[in-house]
C-alpha cells in the first residue's frame, strides 16, 4: 500500500510540475525559414500561391498519404479554402486572406477545429534575375497546457523542409 501511495504522489508531483512549466511558457509561437531557389520570382511566386501545390513540398503532406484533401474556391485567390484530415498529421482548414500578386500569399490557418486562425505567409522575393528568396512563415496561439510540446518540437524545422522540398521541386 505505501508503494501505491509513493507512486500516487510522484505522478501528482510530476503533474503539477509540467503545469507549472507550461503555465510559464508562451501561449504563442512562431515558427518559419527561408530559402533562396535558383529560377525566376515570378515562377515561383505561381508556384506557391496555388495551395494544391503544397502537398507536392509540404512536410506534413509527405508524414501522410492517405492524408484527406478538400478544396473550396479558385486556387491562388482570397477565400479560397483547403481543409485536410489526417491520422498522423490531425486536421485543419487553411484559408487565402490575402495574396499581393507576384509578392505574398497571406493565409489563416486553423488547427483541430479551432476558430481561432494561425496567421500565416509565403513572401516571394527577386535576389537576382534567376534567384528569389522565398520566405514561409506562421505565428499563432497554442493553449495551455499543450503549449508544453513547443519544448519538444519545432515547427521551423517542418517549414525549413517545405522549402527545400520546393527548391528541389522547382529546380529540376
Amino acid at each position: 500500500m505505501k508503494i501505491l501511495k509513493y507512486i500516487l504522489v510522484t505522478l501528482l508531483v510530476l503533474v503539477g510540475i509540467v503545469l507549472i512549466i507550461a503555465a510559464i511558457l508562451p501561449k504563442t509561437f512562431h515558427a518559419g525559414s527561408e530559402l533562396i531557389v535558383n529560377r525566376n520570382a515570378n515562377e515561383v511566386f505561381d508556384y506557391v500561391k496555388q495551395i494544391k501545390k503544397q502537398g507536392e513540398y509540404d512536410n506534413w503532406s509527405r508524414q501522410d498519404p492517405n492524408i484527406q484533401k478538400e478544396y473550396v474556391g479558385e486556387d491562388g485567390t482570397v477565400g479560397f479554402t483547403y481543409t485536410w484530415k489526417s491520422d498522423k498529421v490531425g486536421y485543419g482548414k487553411q484559408v487565402i486572406t490575402n495574396v499581393i500578386e507576384g509578392k505574398r500569399v497571406e493565409m489563416d490557418l486553423y488547427f483541430d477545429n479551432s476558430e481561432e486562425a494561425n496567421k500565416s505567409f509565403i513572401a516571394v522575393d527577386s535576389v537576382g534575375p534567376n534567384q528569389s528568396k522565398v520566405t514561409w512563415q506562421i505565428d499563432g496561439k497554442i493553449p495551455f497546457p499543450f503549449n508544453i510540446f513547443t519544448l519538444f518540437y519545432d515547427m521551423s524545422e517542418d517549414f525549413n523542409q517545405g522549402l527545400v522540398n520546393l527548391k528541389n521541386n522547382l529546380e529540376k
